[in-house]
């Protein structure tokens, strides 16, 4: 295991986890799984109630990575200023695209699916699976957004809000 994998993340870090969104590094142990000792970060999702054991040495692998920079946060909020783009592909296959931005983890690609599948309240409903879609977007993109800014995640979702509402005025 090389050092430099080792000091990447520390406990009490936050970092976010493609899959699950930002967590916070509880603490590296060692554990032994089929005989073989590793040693893993265990990462505690708040929100979920959830513990996560990942091998140190397949972290960065996984795609798992430290807080995105505020510099990135605002780019992130410039995306949700954009149009929305929508494609014509059958809704099957918009949402699998959706999904797969959302499970990235990438900052840029949730504001992206945030952006297309904002409704405001003059605009048509939607459908149960769109709003499933956006909410979870919406959810990962205010936690690391709080967890950037230092503010809570009721601060964090009316900032977002009010760049989704300014883009709809």
């Amino acid at each position: 295991m090389s050092k430099s994998k080792k000091n990447e993340f520390r406990p009490d870090d936050f970092v976010v986890y493609p899959a699950h969104g930002v967590g916070r590094i509880v603490s590296i142990e060692e554990q032994e799984v089929a005989g073989l000792k590793l040693e893993m970060f265990v990462i505690s999702f708040e929100k979920d109630k959830m513990t996560l054991r990942v091998p140190t040495a397949r972290a960065t692998e996984i795609g798992m990575r430290s807080l995105a920079s505020p510099d990135l946060v605002d780019r992130a909020l410039e995306t949700l200023k954009g149009k929305a783009r929508v494609k014509r592909a059958m809704w099957s296959r918009r949402a699998q695209e959706y999904e797969q931005k959302i499970n990235s983890g990438d900052l840029l690609s949730i504001a992206e699916v945030v952006r297309d599948l904002h409704r405001s309240d003059d605009q048509r409903e939607q459908s149960y699976s769109e709003r499933q879609l956006y909410e979870a977007a919406l959810d990962r993109l205010t936690r690391e957004v709080a967890a950037v800014s230092g503010i809570d995640e009721a601060g964090a979702q009316r900032r977002v809000g009010d760049v989704l509402t300014a883009r709809a005025a």
